[in-house]
């Protein structure tokens, strides 16, 4: 039997398709609204509504509503009393109800609604719970921050920012949806751009190895907005870990880079031998011997002193995050010794050529030194029996001395430099 096409079912069936929702959720919705309606206008008029249970019958078709009562039964009452007081229902619909509680009616049922699409909204992204979303910066809440994802809002919680980030209104960026909790406002979405699974998301949307699982993420540590470190691992033969994460001229990791502020990403291969992964995370360090206390889970790192420094990293992060890492507590201390290259700059250093202390002399003592050597250097021009054309192998205007000088001003008695004229 093809169904009444009647003003209030094409108006539920508008509703249902605009909201994405089931047609029995808001019925049953509306069905509230009328109850609650009902109670309201006869606790005005003086009756008792506590002692009695209420049921609304809604006709889908032409939308006629009827209220029914029953004597609410006792607390304890079995399943089978409250079948027989349900039984002795009457119906207390009064005249002109419908007109009467039109508008509370209309304020519950659109309450209802969004309720019941909200509900729909928080089912949807439950599902994308530790996945990427991209929203629009819609407004500060002190220190929090809105995210408009489409169909709904979303918080960023201030410890959940990139430390030192700006972020501008109308701007789009990508987040990790990081959990979805019940507030005293209802259920809320909590983002985060801070967490180290936003980085090993976006490291899965670039590389495609990591998606096809030929590569693996095995462990990762984050100071965010200053420095990340990823251990990669592949298991199948002939795929290069890191360079696949790092790509070609190193876009794919600049891309990741870029997305979170230009922190700093480094991507080292994964070990099973701790010994050989702490080598790795210490890195630029060379030269490192380390030292495992599995009991303890420390890890003793000895470097040569001029790798120390690197080792340890700015006010220790390079260790810090090699901790997170790894699990293990490090402690590294010098080993007195230097590096090879190190050691081969030193004796360079030593055995170089000692350059002679530059002489200070005054500018009169120059010339002098100048016109001697010249008038050396004409004497042995004589002796030698050498012809010159005139204007060729002359001797020069100004002859360098032996030794390495600089020329100072002359000063008289009182300190101040001498002119020409006076010299």
């Amino acid at each position: 039997m093809q169904t009444a096409r009647t003003e209030f079912s094409q108006a539920l069936k508008a509703i249902a398709q605009e909201r994405g929702l089931d047609p029995d959720v808001i019925l049953d919705t509306i069905k509230q609204a009328i109850i609650a309606a009902y109670k309201r206008d006869a606790k005005e008029q003086g009756e008792d509504v506590d002692t009695f249970d209420y049921e609304a019958v809604l006709d889908p078709v032409s939308g006629e509503t009827r209220v029914f009562a029953w004597v609410l039964p006792a607390e304890d009452a079995t399943e089978k009393e409250k079948a027989k007081a349900k039984k002795e229902k009457r119906d207390v619909t009064p005249p002109g109800f419908g007109r009467i509680a039109a508008q509370t009616a209309k304020q519950v049922i659109h309450q209802k609604i969004r309720e019941a699409e909200k509900g729909a909204i928080m089912e949807e992204f439950e599902e994308k719970v530790g996945s990427l979303a991209s929203g629009l910066i819609l407004r500060f809440d002190g220190p929090n921050v809105r995210v408009d994802l489409g169909r709904t809002e979303a918080i960023l919680l201030v410890e959940d920012r990139i430390p030192n980030e700006r972020l501008d209104l109308n701007q789009r960026l990508t987040f990790l949806i990081k959990v979805i909790s019940e507030t005293p406002r209802g259920k809320e979405i909590f983002l985060s751009r801070a967490a180290p699974e936003f980085v090993e998301k976006l490291f899965a949307r670039e590389v495609p190895e990591i998606s096809s699982k030929s590569v693996e993420i095995k462990s990762i540590a984050r100071e965010a907005g200053v420095r990340t470190k990823v251990a990669v691992f592949s298991s199948q033969t002939g795929v290069d870990p890191v360079g696949s994460c790092v790509g070609q001229k190193g876009v794919r990791v600049q891309a990741v880079t870029n997305e979170i502020g230009g922190e700093r990403v480094d991507v080292i291969p994964w070990s099973q031998d701790v010994s050989e992964l702490i080598k790795a995370s210490l890195s630029p360090a060379e030269s490192l011997i380390v030292t495992l206390d599995k009991e303890r889970m420390i890890a003793r790192v000895s470097a040569p002193e001029d790798q120390l420094s690197m080792a340890i990293g700015k006010d220790g992060q390079n260790v810090r995050l090699t901790a997170k890492l790894t699990g293990y507590r490090i402690e590294v201390e010098g080993n007195g010794e230097l590096t090879k290259i190190e050691e081969l700059i030193t004796k360079n250093e030593e055995s170089a050529v000692v350059i002679p202390p530059v002489k200070k002399i005054t500018k009169t003592k120059a010339k002098k030194l100048a016109k001697k050597a010249k008038s050396a250097l004409a004497e042995k021009s004589d002796t030698d029996g050498v012809e010159k054309k005139d204007g060729e192998g002359g001797a020069q205007e100004n002859v360098e001395p032996s030794f390495p000088v600089s020329v100072e001003p002359e000063k008289t008695d009182d300190g101040s430099e001498k002119s020409d004229n006076e010299k």
